[in-house]
Order: C-alpha cells, then sequence, then structure tokens
C-alpha cells in the first residue's frame, strides 16, 4: 500500500510517515506540508491512504477530503486530529477512520489493517465503464483508445442497455437518428462492430462482447459500471452522481433523467 501524510506541521507530517513506513501493509508513504501539493501530487500519482489533519490553514481536512475524493474516489481517508467535535463532519464524508493526536502506532496498525482488508474483499475489476460525465472504457486503469468516435458510442449505448440484447437496426435508430437502415447502412454497421471488436481485442477484452444471431451486447457480469452500482444502491457511487450521464450523447438524457428522479426520490 502507498499512503500520503498531509498536516501543515512539518514535524507532525514526518512523524505520521515515519510510523507509516514501520507497518508491514505500507511499502511506501509520502509527507505534505500544503493540502494543495498534496492534491497537485495526487493529480499525476496513485495511493490507497491518506492521513490527513483536520486543522489547516490552507485548506482544512474535510475540504481537502472531498478534493481527494473527486480525483481518487476508492482512496481510503483517515482523519487525524487533537479535535474530537469533527467526528461527525468527518464520518458524513464516509472516511476510514478517525485517529486523536497524538499519533499512536497500535491504533493506527488497526485502522491501517481494517483498510488493507477490505479492500481485499473488494477487488477491482479490469474493465471499468465510467459514464458519470464523459462515457470511458478503462482497462486496469488506462482508457481505451477507439478507431471511431462511432465505435466508442456503439459501446456505450451497449453499457447503457446493461447487458440487454441490441439489434443492428436498434442501433441505427439511436446512434443515426435520421439514417434509414438500408443495405448500406447494414454494411457500415458490420465495419462499426468489426473495428470494434479489433479494438477490443487489442485490449484483451473481447469476452466483454457477445454478437449472435444479429444481435449483440455486453456481458455485465465482466464490467464494473459505476450506474450499475448506482441502481444496486451503492451509497459511495450514489454519492458521486453530480447529475450528469454519457455527456454528448443524446438518447443518454432517458437513462439520465431516471438517474436524477432516483437522487430527487431517495429516502
Amino acid at each position: 500500500m502507498r499512503a500520503i501524510c498531509v498536516d501543515d506541521e512539518s514535524a507532525r507530517a514526518e512523524e505520521a510517515v515515519a510510523l507509516c513506513l514501520s507497518l508491514p501493509q505500507i511499502d511506501d508513504a509520502v509527507g505534505f506540508t500544503r493540502p494543495l501539493e498534496a492534491l497537485s501530487w495526487l493529480e499525476e500519482h496513485s495511493a490507497d491512504l491518506a492521513l490527513l489533519d483536520i486543522r489547516m490553514p490552507e485548506m482544512d481536512g474535510l475540504a481537502l477530503a472531498a478534493e481527494i475524493r473527486r480525483l481518487r474516489p476508492d482512496m481510503a481517508l483517515i482523519f487525524l486530529t487533537a479535535h474530537a467535535e469533527y467526528a461527525v463532519e468527518a464520518f458524513a464524508l464516509h472516511v476510514s477512520g478517525y485517529l486523536l493526536k497524538p499519533l499512536d502506532r497500535e491504533r493506527l496498525a488497526a485502522e491501517v489493517e481494517y483498510v488493507r482488508s477490505a479492500a481485499a474483499k473488494t477487488p477491482a475489476a479490469r474493465v471499468t465503464a465510467k459514464t458519470f460525465g464523459n462515457f470511458d472504457l478503462l482497462v486496469d486503469g488506462q482508457p481505451v483508445r477507439f478507431e471511431t468516435a462511432k465505435c466508442k458510442e456503439l459501446l456505450a449505448y451497449l453499457v447503457d442497455r446493461q447487458g440487454s440484447c441490441v439489434t443492428r437496426a436498434e442501433a441505427v435508430s439511436v446512434l443515426w437518428e435520421d439514417r434509414p437502415y438500408d443495405r448500406g447502412m447494414q454494411k457500415q454497421m458490420d465495419v462499426y462492430i468489426r473495428r470494434l471488436r479489433s479494438t477490443l481485442r487489442t485490449y484483451g477484452i473481447e469476452d466483454i462482447f457477445e454478437l449472435q444471431r444479429g444481435t449483440m451486447r455486453i456481458l455485465p457480469e465482466k464490467i464494473d459500471c459505476d450506474a450499475w452500482r448506482f441502481f444496486d444502491g451503492d451509497g459511495e457511487v450514489i454519492r458521486r452522481y453530480r447529475g450528469e450521464y454519457m455527456n454528448g450523447y443524446s438518447w443518454a438524457s432517458l437513462m439520465e433523467s431516471e438517474l436524477f428522479w432516483k437522487v430527487a426520490n431517495r429516502e
């Protein structure tokens, strides 16, 4: 595991880094005294855990945690503070832990072990579909590059269908609203399907796509998708939703409305 430690007092930040490195679960730890520097670092690097002081002049730990959630939604967060009155606000951000200063190695070790065990129970899927905002397909965390924008949109539509079978004629009526499904369009669709399968094959994930008897679909058991997790009631994903779904695709407005309705009417 890699950890970052953010505390505006350099001695405290160094102490947190040293304690982290003393734990067998942590392979690397980086300290920061300025929250904005930590955020800048996270834009280029990954980490599994953040230990955050709450009271800091540049940006308090609660605001920093919210920004980290935006950049790295899967990072575990543990607050380090001498002020217990922040506990309610901290847990509203669904942090993994809350430790009072002075930092104690035994208590830190227990929190880190909890984070490690929780991550082991939910291994990351190799293929991830991101639908909140712009659509992207990621393999091992890296975005797939499609041959054409229409190939990408075709896959996006199949993800939107959540594993349901789609005919070529249906896909044409959705992706090319003003085009008749004639012989020329059938040939063009065949080209897009071949290119899409070729791209998926290049990334070693052709098995997520099924084509048979004139229909095609995505196999949902082979993909992790934020929208699907939303409808499964995943609280963390629901909190990440900001009202945007597959930006740029007019056909996505129906699902976007359904997501909005779910948010507006949740208890």
